[in-house]
């Protein structure tokens, strides 16, 4: 018995990691905006997105409202080949989220790419308690 509860453990644990993207540098990111605000009236509703400035070597996040009560939060660093262009910065055409450099599209939805190979869009953690939206990793 404790060795199925350790296996079923363990194999959860590896279904939910994410394979990691050696071409973008590891950012470091916990902040928190209020999307419900003036200030980012651009997420008041569902399909709305905005750009959120982060540090370096952070390009930026792509804040994307997906239901009333859960949001997704993309790197704005191009997944794969990030420094072919200079400031290669994703922007969003919805409903896609496209690298202009490489001409990729990926789906805002889940971050999965729709056009070209490669990795699909960094994506953040993020938490939502009614007011505020946590952003981490």
């Amino acid at each position: 018995m404790i060795f199925f509860v350790a296996s079923m453990a363990i194999f959860a644990v590896s279904c939910n990691s994410k394979p990691d993207n050696p071409n973008t540098p590891e950012v470091s990111l916990n902040f928190v905006i209020y999307p419900n605000t003036i200030e980012f009236q651009e997420l008041n509703a569902v399909g709305g997105w905005m750009y959120i400035t982060a540090p370096l070597p952070s390009y930026g996040i792509i804040i994307y409202r997906y239901h009333v009560d859960e949001f997704r939060a993309y790197e704005r660093m191009a997944p794969n080949e990030p420094y072919a262009c200079p400031n290669n910065r994703l922007i969003v055409e919805m409903p896609f989220v496209v690298d202009t450099c490489l001409d990729y599209k990926y789906s805002i939805l889940d971050g999965s790419i729709i056009e070209g190979t490669g990795y699909p869009l960094t994506q953040y953690f993020t938490q939502y308690d009614g007011t505020a939206l946590r952003v981490y990793n």
